[in-house]
């Protein structure tokens, strides 16, 4: 683990406490929140809705030098444009603040139309208008985003082998479909796995990054790594959530094509 993000807010509180003091990992804090991911609030109805962008954080009292920046497009014009607008305005005030940013761009959040590989190559398309637009200084140490399969994936990191992509997690899943993301993900061209979920959700997560990190450099493969995995777990003395079969199996459609057998 590399890269600890939090709210802006909980980052300040670990770092009162020292919890980075003397540690590898770099704290980064959420610069935005954008309204499709309002999801928390109980009762809200904000996903129903294009995404539109909101930050509450004054960039220059954060206490840390790195955040995240999140967009979502969806062919929308007025909420597109809304986006990128805020985006540019974000920029110069990170650059005065002494920030530095990764962008994060989630697939759309409304009905496109769109098949998957669609929402792909829109995806990728939207993205390089986006940096299109920034001078080098300006650009993000590297990018989040979904994936969307092999031929997505290499394109956007074929377009432009200086920006170094990294996927996003998304949904809890099984073991299996982390292991085989991250497989797919180095494979493919990604070079970080940036995911909240599938890691807070394990049983035992400084386990799991161990795996994680395995399948990543290449020293185990994901089926090796769930059978590793769940042997660490009797070790430790931790019942796993889901048997080894079932935690075996992969169940987002977007891994099943390109799965390791």
């Amino acid at each position: 683990m590399d890269i600890m993000l939090a709210s802006t807010s909980n980052i300040e509180s670990l770092q009162s406490r020292g919890v980075f003091s003397g540690s590898r990992i770099i704290p980064a804090f959420r610069a935005n929140d954008t309204t499709d991911v309002w999801g928390v609030i109980r009762g809200g109805n904000y996903r129903a809705t294009p995404s539109l962008p909101y930050s509450g954080t004054d960039l220059t009292r954060a206490r840390a030098e790195l955040c995240l920046y999140s967009m979502t497009f969806n062919n929308i014009t007025e909420a597109d444009t809304a986006t990128l607008e805020a985006y540019r305005d974000f920029r110069p005030k990170a650059r005065a603040a002494g920030k530095r940013h990764f962008l994060e761009v989630f697939n759309p959040n409304m009905p496109t139309g769109f098949t998957a590989a669609e929402t792909g190559m829109f995806v990728n398309d939207c993205i390089t208008r986006a940096l299109a637009s920034l001078t080098a200084d300006e650009r993000p140490e590297f990018l989040k985003v979904a994936y969307n399969g092999p031929a997505a994936l290499e394109e956007l990191v074929a377009h432009d082998p200086t920006v170094v992509v990294g996927v996003l997690g998304g949904g809890t899943g099984t073991h299996r479909d982390t292991f085989e993301l991250v497989w797919q993900a180095e494979k493919f061209g990604a070079r970080l796995a940036l995911f909240g979920r599938k890691v807070n959700m394990a049983e035992h997560q400084p386990t799991f990054i161990k795996w994680m990190r395995a399948v990543a450099d290449g020293d185990a493969r994901p089926v090796e790594a769930i059978r590793g995995y769940h042997g660490d777990l009797a070790n430790l003395g931790l019942a796993a959530d889901r048997s080894v079969d079932d935690d075996l199996l992969i169940t987002e459609e977007v891994l099943i094509a390109a799965a390791e057998r």
